[in-house]
Protein backbone atom coordinates (compact mmCIF):
# COMPACT_ATOMS: atom_id res chain seq x y z
CA UNK A 1 0.00 0.00 0.00
CA UNK A 2 2.73 2.38 0.38
CA UNK A 3 3.01 2.28 -3.15
CA UNK A 4 -0.54 3.85 -3.94
CA UNK A 5 -1.16 6.10 -0.89
CA UNK A 6 1.10 8.80 -1.35
CA UNK A 7 -0.23 8.69 -4.94
CA UNK A 8 -3.90 9.08 -3.44
CA UNK A 9 -2.53 12.14 -1.32
CA UNK A 10 -1.19 14.10 -4.33
CA UNK A 11 -4.00 13.23 -6.40
CA UNK A 12 -6.23 14.47 -3.67
CA UNK A 13 -3.98 17.57 -3.48
CA UNK A 14 -4.17 18.32 -6.95
CA UNK A 15 -8.04 18.88 -6.74
CA UNK A 16 -9.68 21.93 -7.50
CA UNK A 17 -10.44 23.55 -3.80
CA UNK A 18 -14.04 23.28 -3.78
CA UNK A 19 -14.06 19.81 -5.10
CA UNK A 20 -11.09 19.18 -2.63
CA UNK A 21 -12.71 20.24 0.48
CA UNK A 22 -16.13 17.91 -0.60
CA UNK A 23 -13.74 15.43 -1.10
CA UNK A 24 -12.71 15.59 2.68
CA UNK A 25 -15.84 14.39 4.16
CA UNK A 26 -15.20 10.78 2.62
CA UNK A 27 -13.01 8.31 4.03
CA UNK A 28 -10.23 7.01 1.34
CA UNK A 29 -8.88 3.72 2.46
CA UNK A 30 -6.67 1.95 0.23
CA UNK A 31 -6.11 -2.17 0.27
CA UNK A 32 -4.53 -4.59 -1.56
CA UNK A 33 -7.37 -6.19 -2.81
CA UNK A 34 -11.13 -6.09 -2.80
CA UNK A 35 -12.91 -8.14 -0.01
CA UNK A 36 -14.26 -11.62 -1.39
CA UNK A 37 -17.96 -10.04 -0.21
CA UNK A 38 -17.17 -6.77 -1.99
CA UNK A 39 -16.77 -8.81 -5.54
CA UNK A 40 -19.67 -10.98 -4.42
CA UNK A 41 -22.04 -7.79 -3.63
CA UNK A 42 -21.22 -6.16 -7.23
CA UNK A 43 -21.43 -9.68 -8.93
CA UNK A 44 -18.24 -10.03 -9.80
CA UNK A 45 -15.57 -13.19 -9.45
CA UNK A 46 -12.04 -11.63 -11.04
CA UNK A 47 -10.50 -9.08 -8.09
CA UNK A 48 -8.29 -7.97 -10.84
CA UNK A 49 -11.45 -6.29 -12.15
CA UNK A 50 -12.00 -3.89 -9.38
CA UNK A 51 -9.67 -1.07 -8.92
CA UNK A 52 -11.70 1.19 -7.14
CA UNK A 53 -15.03 1.24 -4.84
CA UNK A 54 -17.30 3.83 -3.73
CA UNK A 55 -19.25 2.63 -0.61
CA UNK A 56 -22.15 5.53 0.46
CA UNK A 57 -24.58 7.77 -0.11
CA UNK A 58 -24.28 10.58 -3.43
CA UNK A 59 -24.38 14.09 -2.32
CA UNK A 60 -27.09 14.31 -4.72
CA UNK A 61 -29.35 11.47 -3.30
CA UNK A 62 -28.49 12.83 0.45
CA UNK A 63 -31.14 14.53 2.49
CA UNK A 64 -30.83 16.73 5.97
CA UNK A 65 -33.38 14.77 7.38
CA UNK A 66 -31.14 11.63 6.61
CA UNK A 67 -29.52 10.16 9.70
CA UNK A 68 -26.17 8.84 8.57
CA UNK A 69 -25.41 5.07 9.05
CA UNK A 70 -21.84 5.03 8.10
CA UNK A 71 -19.71 7.47 6.54
CA UNK A 72 -19.04 7.25 3.01
CA UNK A 73 -15.90 5.42 1.74
CA UNK A 74 -13.83 5.16 -1.15
CA UNK A 75 -11.40 2.04 -1.56
CA UNK A 76 -8.82 1.71 -4.03
CA UNK A 77 -7.01 -1.40 -4.46
CA UNK A 78 -3.71 -1.58 -5.11
CA UNK A 79 -3.19 -4.99 -6.74
CA UNK A 80 -5.97 -4.70 -9.60
CA UNK A 81 -4.26 -0.70 -10.08
CA UNK A 82 -0.78 -2.11 -10.29
CA UNK A 83 -1.77 -4.98 -12.78
CA UNK A 84 -3.55 -2.35 -15.05
CA UNK A 85 -0.71 -0.12 -15.26
CA UNK A 86 1.18 -3.12 -15.83
CA UNK A 87 -0.45 -4.78 -18.44
CA UNK A 88 -1.39 -1.09 -20.24
CA UNK A 89 2.26 0.21 -20.11
CA UNK A 90 0.82 3.99 -21.57
CA UNK A 91 0.39 5.51 -18.88
CA UNK A 92 1.82 6.73 -15.33
CA UNK A 93 1.08 5.35 -12.42
CA UNK A 94 0.48 8.50 -10.84
CA UNK A 95 -1.83 9.07 -13.76
CA UNK A 96 -3.78 6.06 -13.22
CA UNK A 97 -4.30 6.16 -9.17
CA UNK A 98 -5.62 9.62 -10.13
CA UNK A 99 -8.08 8.04 -12.95
CA UNK A 100 -9.44 6.04 -10.43
CA UNK A 101 -9.81 8.19 -7.38
CA UNK A 102 -11.79 10.74 -9.96
CA UNK A 103 -13.83 8.07 -11.03
CA UNK A 104 -14.88 7.11 -7.49
CA UNK A 105 -15.08 10.58 -6.10
CA UNK A 106 -17.38 10.92 -9.07
CA UNK A 107 -20.11 8.51 -7.22
CA UNK A 108 -19.45 10.42 -4.59
CA UNK A 109 -20.30 13.83 -5.98
CA UNK A 110 -23.37 12.51 -8.42
CA UNK A 111 -21.63 13.49 -11.24
CA UNK A 112 -22.73 12.51 -15.04
CA UNK A 113 -20.58 11.17 -17.38
CA UNK A 114 -19.78 14.40 -19.25
CA UNK A 115 -18.62 15.97 -15.82
CA UNK A 116 -16.48 13.15 -15.79
CA UNK A 117 -15.29 14.13 -19.14
CA UNK A 118 -14.35 17.37 -17.90
CA UNK A 119 -12.73 16.48 -14.19
CA UNK A 120 -10.51 13.92 -16.25
CA UNK A 121 -9.05 17.12 -18.22
CA UNK A 122 -7.23 18.44 -14.91
CA UNK A 123 -5.08 15.49 -15.18
CA UNK A 124 -3.48 16.55 -18.44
Amino acid sequence: MDRIEPLVTAALERLPEQYRNLACAVAINVADWPDPAMLEDLGMTEPLELTGLYEGVPLTEKSTMDQPVAPDVIWLFQEPILAEWRTRGDVELADLVSHVLVHELAHHFGWTDAQIAEIDQWWE
